[in-house]
């Protein structure tokens, strides 16, 4: 574990960045990761991090490509489920990007079943 300090107060993340606790979130955390992933948030990315955060507590996991595609797509409108328009925001990749700036846990990747955990 590692340990990051915002505005006098520490947060622990895993080693490649991702927050180890979710209630950890903030703004200011948000934008330090951000910022350590070269990204410059707009409300566009902000809406969608808001509604990783709600995915995530609503279903206690963070969702693959195709569950965040069709569930943006469903509650924001088809435009935004599409992938290009996800991977303009988050082009490390919008599940895995966008999860880490929501403070979400990394998605975990089983080679052999070809299937997100």
């Amino acid at each position: 574990m590692l340990a990051t300090d915002v505005n006098k107060q520490t947060y622990e993340t895993d080693k490649e960045g991702y927050l180890v606790n979710f209630d950890d979130w903030n703004i200011d955390i948000a934008k330090l990761i951000a910022q350590t992933e070269e990204l410059e948030m707009t409300d566009h990315h902000w809406e969608i991090i808001n509604f990783l955060r709600a995915y995530y507590k609503q279903h206690q996991s963070a969702p693959n490509i195709r569950e965040l595609t069709q569930a943006v797509s469903e509650e924001l409108g088809d435009e935004k489920g599409k992938s290009p328009y996800l991977y303009d925001l988050f082009p490390s990749g919008p599940a895995e990007q966008g999860c880490k700036i929501a403070g979400l846990p990394k998605l975990f990747v089983d080679p052999n079943a070809h299937t997100v955990i």
